[in-house]
């Protein structure tokens, strides 16, 4: 759930199909928070969108317990800023470098 910016969310210890899919970081790009059921790629893009619009400095806190799924909440959120910025080099599909989300990634 959200509770303004903030999303409460919990690990469901099994793979939920499509939950986690280029679909999914499509539709959440398209839409404002609060605009769609909750999600990490709706708290990554409001991230990303304040980030271009103020031009300032965003930080995202994940908090857990051990096992709560912070790192994988991590890879999400990265995995959804990579695939916007890559969509903002402006390219077309099968050129777009995939340098900024290997970097991403490994960090």
């Amino acid at each position: 759930t959200n509770i303004g910016s903030i999303l409460a969310s919990v690990n469901p210890y099994k793979p939920i199909p499509g939950l986690y899919s280029v679909d999914a970081i499509d539709l959440y790009r398209e839409h404002r928070l609060g605009e769609l059921p909750p999600h990490i790629f709706a708290t990554a893009n409001e991230c990303y969108c304040c980030l271009w619009k103020r031009h300032d400095s965003q930080c995202v806190l994940i908090s857990g317990e051990s096992g709560a799924g912070k790192t994988e909440s991590t890879k999400l959120l990265l995995k959804f800023l990579s695939a916007m910025s890559q969509t903002s080099l402006g390219a077309p599909a099968p050129e777009k470098s995939t340098r900024v989300e290997e970097a991403i990634l490994e960090s």
